[in-house]
């Protein structure tokens, strides 16, 4: 096992609680931290509006913490570190949510999330909760192949859901109508991701995975899943005309298109780097006569300090459009004018 890297922390089981509180001290005018250890808006949404909840692992920052706010969620559930919160914390989270139209709970498909997010709604179910639905998201398109996309894990592209659920919510919706336009923006959504090097676990400050210098891998997931194998390092543009074929034919994107673009480092990439990418995905894209609406370049779900990137579109409607335009004003990702 590699050396570990050095991190600039206190006392690692402190990190959670630290990291929360500097979080709400940095941005009290958006979010404030609860009792019971909750991101949850500093002015909640207003009376009759559909509540958002989302709930994941730390470690992943700005994802989830730095989402809360006007156009984002109105709940986070903070885990342990790359650990789902517990059914009773979501219960917890959907009662600081509750706005008198009920609460979508949105779950990043992983296996974890995915079974406290069911547990939690049949706790939700006993306490006779009832005006409680669960939308499950996922992207990923190496984690499963196509006609089985339920299967697949929820990425980095799950920022476009994000985004123009949060907006959408903010109107008056129901919450069934919530759950569908979170559908609707999924399944318009594909993303790949490749790593480069490793990053590793705050707590232990153990490298998470092994690769070597002169390899990496594509379609790692966020927790360093297994991708689709690894390969010997590629110059940029190489490795978008990997990547991003794949991506374009899965869904498929096809020609008179219009499409949003995210490139999400995943922690240490340089800005440098993500432009020399996206130049390439422009390129492609303009190739084959689909029209980038929007693109967003940087650091919005990370793994720590890992090298790599995931490339995701988002196939937009004049609705969707709207949507993404909205302002979003969350802790540390604000959109004022997209």
């Amino acid at each position: 096992m590699s050396a570990r890297k050095k991190k600039l922390i206190n006392q690692p089981e402190n990190i959670l609680q630290e990291m929360l509180e500097g979080v709400v001290a940095a941005y009290p005018d958006i979010i404030r931290l609860t009792d019971d250890g909750l991101i949850v808006r500093a002015e909640p949404k207003a009376t009759g509006k559909v509540a958002l909840v989302i709930g994941n692992g730390t470690g992943h920052e700005p994802a989830m913490i730095g989402l809360i706010g006007k156009g984002w969620f109105d709940v986070n559930i903070p885990g342990e570190i790359f650990a789902a919160p517990g059914p009773n914390r979501i219960v917890s989270g959907i009662k600081a949510a509750e706005r008198g139209a009920g609460v979508l709970v949105c779950v990043s498909h992983h296996a974890g999330d995915l079974m406290n997010a069911e547990m939690a709604l049949e706790l939700c179910e006993m306490e006779g909760i009832d005006n409680v639905e669960m939308v499950v998201l996922y992207d990923d398109i190496s984690s499963a192949p196509k006609g089985s996309e339920p299967e697949r894990r929820g990425t980095a592209g799950l920022f476009f859901v994000w985004k123009m659920l949060g907006a959408y919510a903010e109107g008056d919706v129901t919450l069934a109508q919530c759950k569908t336009m979170a559908e609707k923006i999924r399944d318009n959504t594909r993303s790949l991701a490749v790593a480069l090097t490793p990053g590793t676990n705050p707590v232990s400050g153990e490298i998470m995975f092994e690769l070597a210098d002169d390899e990496i891998e594509i379609g790692m997931g966020v927790h360093g899943e297994v991708g689709q194998g690894r390969r010997k390092m590629c110059s940029a543009d190489d490795l978008i005309d990997i990547m991003l074929p794949p991506i374009i034919n899965d869904l498929p994107f096809v020609e008179g298109d219009e499409v949003l673009v995210l490139i999400n480092d995943s922690g240490s990439m340089t800005q440098m780097e993500l432009f020399i990418l996206f130049r390439r995905v422009a390129q492609i894209l303009g190739e084959r006569g689909i029209t980038v609406y929007k693109t967003w370049i940087g650091a919005y779900a990370t793994t720590q300090e890992m090298a790599g990137f995931a490339l995701s579109l988002c196939r937009v409607d004049d609705e969707l459009k709207t949507l993404w335009d909205a302002p979003a004003i969350g802790a540390n990702v604000r959109i004022v004018q997209a």
